[in-house]
């Protein structure tokens, strides 16, 4: 998630965490530049006009007129460099307060000391320091202001030009620029901290939205939102999915005519909020309505989700109450078989039994295991427990779990990839326990005497899959048709409930088994969910 981040100047290089954002300095900068320049001016035009009796320049009118026109001249060659920033900020902020200093206390003097007023003009300049730089810096620039005020004065003192109590104002001038020094350096970090916390909450909510909006887009379920004109306001790329459409459509009428229709009728009706809508391309997506209320306007929400995922869910609804129910059943057939089975032990250990008594006592032991191992695989289908998922590098997972299969069948497996960075997003509980069936299948029916069982993992157009290639003869058209179906089995031994179970697992995984001639091999396929195109369940 990127971060937002705002320019900020520290102005004065002696304070610490008094910023203000680049382009607010900026701008009073150029404010301040304004000022300045129309004060130069009225100093000039006061002077030369003479609008009236005016004490400007009437101590020493040359030195006066000197000192305007080359405040002025300065004020305008200092335009280009404000605009067009050619000087860092620090650097033309601290020029433009000393400049202002020594000029206005010239001109102070020229218009006969303190008691002209021109000298009230510095408490401007310092005030701007104050915001402009902060920090200490401002402090220093009320220092100098006020010792150009006194050094003036005692100038003036020294040549007897100005009346001696006009000291004492040069004294509460002082006083006053620290005053205004303290009260601006106050001021802007007040303002400061409000800026920086408005920055701040700003961020912040960027970063929700942001948040808000990789959610909705990573989200398994399709989402849309449409206001009354039909016209969509927002949705995310499952919607796209799951509808079929490339581009994201303007009204609800590009979509589907059938799903406008929906649309219209939870209107009248608002009880009917779901549909089951069916798209160009035969297949049938879930809808369901409710109702937005935004700032005063009336949003709809259409919820869409994959019919088979619906189904799906059903399906393992029906499965949980099944499975209590079997494992009840189970837990009461147990007990009788037991004592059949033991029964059976204690008669075949009978010194005087006949030997084809003796075969029947063997029947009845075989099929009594038989039974029971039925009864252990329904407990474990009844004991499932929901679907843990993560990510799981198959690099690093099959090669041990291939390992771990050799070393209990003599190297019976071998491992190939055809492609590798593979990141499935699965229970690594489930995995094994489907690859484990589907490998006890190939070491019973797949010949492993005739060469190595496979175990390929690959990268499918829509994510990832893991092959069993055995040696076996296949499964003919009549098995394909009863294949993953509970009990159908053909040997005598079996249970048939292993691939069964096998594919309901990899459903709860959003996973698909399947099987398929692969390279003229029979071949067990399990399609994987790619880790790198994870959505976020609902």
């Amino acid at each position: 998630m990127p971060s937002h981040q705002v320019d900020t100047i520290y102005p004065c290089p002696f304070s610490k965490g008094y910023g203000i954002p680049a382009g607010q300095a900026w701008l009073m900068l150029k404010i301040f530049f304004i000022y300045r320049f129309i004060s130069a001016t009225l100093f000039v035009m006061l002077f030369f006009l003479r609008f009236g009796s005016s004490s400007l320049g009437s101590h020493d009118a040359q030195l006066y007129q000197v000192t305007s026109l080359t405040y002025l001249g300065i004020s305008l060659l200092n335009a280009p460099f404000i605009f067009r920033r050619l000087v860092a900020y620090n650097q033309l902020a601290q020029l433009f307060i000393f400049t202002d200093i020594v000029f206005i206390t010239m001109l102070m003097h020229t218009s006969g000391g303190v008691t002209s007023g021109v000298g009230s003009l510095l408490a401007i300049s310092i005030a701007a320091a104050g915001l402009l730089i902060g920090g200490r810096c401002a402090l220093l620039f009320a220092a100098l202001a006020s010792l150009a005020v006194l050094t003036e004065q005692f100038y003036a003192m020294q040549t007897h030009a100005f009346d001696m109590g006009s000291l004492n104002y040069s004294g509460l001038l002082g006083v006053t620029f620290f005053a205004i020094a303290l009260i601006s350096l106050i001021l802007a970090q007040r303002v400061e901290q409000s800026a920086s916390l408005a920055r701040r909450h700003a961020q912040t909510i960027v970063r929700l939205e942001e948040l808000n909006r990789y959610v909705i887009q990573h989200l398994q379920s399709g989402i849309m939102i449409v206001d009354v004109q039909q016209f969509i306001v927002l949705n995310n790329h499952s919607a796209l999915r799951l509808l079929g459409i490339g581009e994201s459509p303007t009204h609800l009428a590009d979509v589907s005519p059938m799903l406008q229709q929906a649309f219209l009728l939870w209107k009248e009706s608002p009880e009917q909020d779901f549909a089951i809508i069916q798209l160009q391309s035969g297949e049938e997506v879930q809808v369901r309505f409710s109702l937005l209320s935004v700032e005063g306007e009336q949003l709809s929400l259409l919820l869409f989700e994959d019919i088979s995922l619906h189904n799906q869910r059903l399906q393992q609804s029906k499965l949980a109450s099944l499975g209590r129910l079997t494992a009840s059943i189970a837990h009461e057939i147990r007990n009788p078989l037991s004592a059949i089975s033991h029964a059976g032990q204690l008669l075949s250990e009978a010194p005087e039994l006949k030997p084809e008594d003796l075969r029947l006592t063997g029947i009845i032991q075989n099929h009594c295991q038989r039974v029971n191992n039925i009864i252990e695989d329904i407990l474990k289908l009844s004991r499932r427990n929901p679907s843990q998922k993560q990510r799981i590098a198959l690099d690093q997972w099959l090669p041990a779990y291939v390992q771990e299969q050799n070393s209990y069948n003599k190297d019976a497996f071998i491992l190939a990839f055809k492609q590798t960075g593979l990141n499935a997003y699965v229970d690594a509980g489930h995995l094994k326990q489907i690859l484990d069936n589907l490998c006890a299948n190939a070491l019973k029916y797949g010949k492993p005497e005739s060469g190595q069982i496979g175990i390929e993992a690959d990268r499918l157009a829509n994510g990832l899959c893991i092959r069993v290639i055995d040696n076996g003869p296949g499964i003919n058209s009549e098995g394909l048709m009863h294949l993953f179906e509970p009990f159908f089995t053909t040997s005598r031994q079996g249970t048939g409930l292993g691939l069964y179970i096998s594919r309901e697992l990899a459903e709860l995984n959003q996973a698909e088994l399947s099987y398929a001639k692969y390279q003229n091999k029979a071949c067990f396929t399990l399609s994987l969910a790619d880790a790198e195109n994870v959505v976020i369940e609902i």
